[in-house]
């Protein structure tokens, strides 16, 4: 088994030994939900039912798989790669043969999957009694692959964002202002098409929304081939930034004796 495949069974092992984190993280989207279909509710009632081509129904379908996605990664891992950096930790590992940041994200990706193994069904069925069935039948099944490309975006693009603290020697401002990347220009709250124009095309361009958005969409009924594209081009181009980043962080370290 090659050291990144052990690194993602690790990683999912490490998961399930936490049922707690898991009841957590489904007890906080249920509440999300309740709340999100209230919300939607008042709002509809005032658009004839329809918001730029969602119903209720659809609006709650995108909830549940944006959120989901988003709620599948931990998310301080923008911190918590800036801090192991700045204590050395990272540095360390870089004496080992395979590379750190690979591994790593092979990890996180496993918990992810151990996540969205429980999160995914219960949400699905959580959504199903709130507001029936998805729009499409095809768009729930495809927005399991589609949610696990998301979470797997968003960790590559993390340790990018991460990778910052081998110049600052710290990552928590850029935590901060990542996740109101991913809130807002990803889609996780509201779908891009709710947006002002002027602001929800350039969105659509950026890699946050394959981490929120593509899943929600695919969920709300717009099977897009499109949209699963650019998400798998956004994955291969986070992943090489991810490892570029924590190359040339690398080399800092060589070159300044850290």
């Amino acid at each position: 088994m090659s050291p990144y495949a052990a690194g993602f069974v690790r990683g999912f092992r490490r998961a399930i030994a936490s049922p707690g984190d898991l009841a957590v993280r489904v007890g906080f989207f249920a509440v999300i939900l309740v709340v999100m279909s209230a919300l939607w509710r008042a709002a509809l009632a005032a658009h004839a039912d329809t918001i730029d081509g969602y119903d209720l129904r659809a609006l709650l379908w995108y909830v549940f798989a944006a959120q989901t996605a988003v709620l599948g990664v931990r998310p301080r891992t923008v911190e918590e790669v800036g801090d192991e950096i700045g204590s050395g930790a990272v540095a360390i590992a870089m004496l080992r043969p395979a590379s750190v940041v690979l591994l790593r994200m092979a990890i996180e990706l496993g918990e992810a999957g151990a996540r969205l193994l429980g999160a995914f069904p219960i949400g699905a069925a959580i959504t199903w009694a709130f507001v029936g069935a998805p729009p499409s039948g095809r768009s729930l099944l495809l927005a399991a692959p589609v949610v696990l490309v998301a979470c797997a975006c968003n960790i590559a693009s993390q340790h990018a964002f991460g990778g910052i603290a081998f110049w600052l020697q710290d990552a928590k401002s850029t935590w901060f202002v990542y996740q109101k990347l991913v809130f807002l220009p990803g889609g996780m709250l509201i779908p891009l098409e709710l947006l002002p124009h002027a602001l929800a095309a350039p969105c659509r361009l950026l890699p946050f929304a394959a981490m929120a958005y593509v899943p929600g969409r695919i969920a709300a009924g717009h099977l897009d081939p499109t949209l699963l594209v650019g998400q798998l081009v956004w994955l291969v181009m986070l992943v090489a930034a991810a490892v570029a980043v924590f190359a040339l962080g690398q080399r800092r370290l060589e070159a300044v004796g850290g």
